[in-house]
């Protein structure tokens, strides 16, 4: 999709600080980030939400989380177990929730204490 700004990115029209990349996933550092470790997971093509993917192609959902998790490995917020110190994946689905760029986008967050409820 022209008009979106991740598409654009994966595209190469816009560039983004790579961390992490697979065939199908791209991860970035967050422009505006909310944690010390703040990275966005997404997938290269183009499903607004996690439940449009989840309908068309579930294992590209899997392969997302994934992806989400090896950034928190690469990042050091979890140890081989999967477990310490630990990290927040969030997925922001309609505008009531914040979603602002209608690609699916996987937050991860990490780096310090997270508080709950979350906002």
């Amino acid at each position: 999709m022209s008009d979106c700004l991740f598409c654009r990115m994966v595209a190469g029209e816009i560039p983004a600080d790579v961390v992490h990349e697979t065939d199908r996933t791209l991860a970035f550092r967050d422009i505006n980030p909310q944690a010390p470790t703040h990275v966005l997971v997404i997938p290269k093509d183009h499903h607004a939400t996690a439940g449009l993917l989840v309908g068309a192609d579930p294992q590209l959902l899997a392969e997302v989380v994934a992806a989400a998790h090896a950034v928190a490995v690469q990042e050091g917020l979890v140890t081989g177990d999967g477990a310490e110190p630990g990290y927040r994946l969030v997925a922001n689905t309609g505008p009531q929730a914040g979603q602002t760029v209608h690609h699916l986008h996987l937050h991860v967050l990490g780096g310090r204490p997270m508080t709950w409820p979350p906002g």
